[in-house]
């Protein structure tokens, strides 16, 4: 399937900006990619389903009110944060990660896009001390390991984490204090890709 067409069959309301800015993803991570191993070069072919798409499951089920400052912690490529940061143009993302060469590759993207939103950073979750309302990632590791890590980006009993992770979760979430929501992206997405994939919605 075209890979506007994909993206237009769940998010409908796209401008055209977004359009474009949604189909130029495909050329600017085909060059990054060359240059820094993003995306392993198998699952490249699978950028806008396994990539874009899945980072959009954060909007599909928890939206974002604009004006919402958000942290994308551990990056990596730029995923759930270069596509969020299309969809939402009205809030602010800050894109962060430990490695240095897929920062360089991020801020690739952003520019490349034209994105006003997004700014990215090499920095640890450790030792990072902005402010954010929301923080979103993709399985960086277990989530109590996780909000532990991270809990000091967002003001205490005011933040969010909208986290994207599969399979089995049951024992990550039971030691979890905080309130839960498990949001099952195979009842938003058909492509088989989705069927065992998760947001987690946590208040923190």
């Amino acid at each position: 399937m075209d890979p506007i067409a994909l993206l237009s069959k769940y998010f409908p309301d796209l401008s055209a900006e977004q359009q474009g800015q949604f189909a130029k993803l495909g050329e600017l991570y085909g060059d990054w990619n060359a240059r820094v191993n993003l995306i392993s070069r198998n699952d490249i072919v699978h950028l806008y389903e396994r990539h874009v798409l899945h980072s959009l499951g954060i909007a599909a089920v928890a939206p974002l009110a604009d004006g919402t400052r958000v942290v994308d912690v551990g990056t990596g490529g730029g995923f759930p944060g270069v596509p969020l940061a299309i969809m939402f143009p009205r809030c602010t993302f800050h894109l962060i990660d430990g490695i240095g060469k897929k920062i360089t590759a991020v801020k690739g993207v952003i520019e490349g896009l034209g994105l006003t939103n997004a700014t990215a950073e090499q920095v640890r979750s450790t030792e990072h001390r902005g402010r954010y309302e929301v923080i979103v990632s993709r399985a960086v590791t277990t989530l109590p390991e996780f909000i532990r890590d991270t809990k000091h980006l967002v003001p205490k009993g005011g933040g969010r984490l909208l986290y994207l992770k599969g399979g089995e979760l049951a024992d990550e979430i039971l030691p979890l204090k905080q309130d839960v929501r498990v949001h099952e992206l195979s009842e938003v997405f058909s492509e088989e890709f989705f069927a065992t994939k998760k947001v987690v919605e946590v208040d923190l």
